[in-house]
């Protein structure tokens, strides 16, 4: 089970967009990879379609290794653990034992 989710909001820990933070868009769980909105953008040459008549150049993000985020709480980055809250297996922050969800 992953520890990031989609709607996380998280910070970039390494490469070349290091410590820019963003809203998780989608996660590829088989890949180990995340789409965080506003980081790694590239650009993609379009032809023209019928959902997008002009076609040219479109930025958008690339995908980034789960490995290189980092879980933000209250804007500090946290690592992630699970623990069973009564029956119910849970997300919270190590650094502050708050659960996430």
């Amino acid at each position: 089970m992953l520890k990031i989710k989609k709607g996380d909001t998280v910070r970039v820990i390494a490469g070349k967009d290091k410590d820019k933070e963003g809203k998780v868009i989608s996660v590829d769980a088989k890949k180990g990879k995340v789409l965080v909105e506003g980081v790694n953008m590239v650009t993609k040459h379009t032809k023209p379609s019928m959902q997008n008549q002009e076609g040219g150049i479109v930025r958008q993000e690339g995908p980034i290794d789960i490995s290189n985020v980092m879980y933000l709480k209250d804007g500090v980055p946290t690592r992630i653990g699970f623990k069973m809250d009564g029956d119910k297996k849970v997300r919270y922050a190590k650094k502050t034992g708050d659960v996430i969800d």
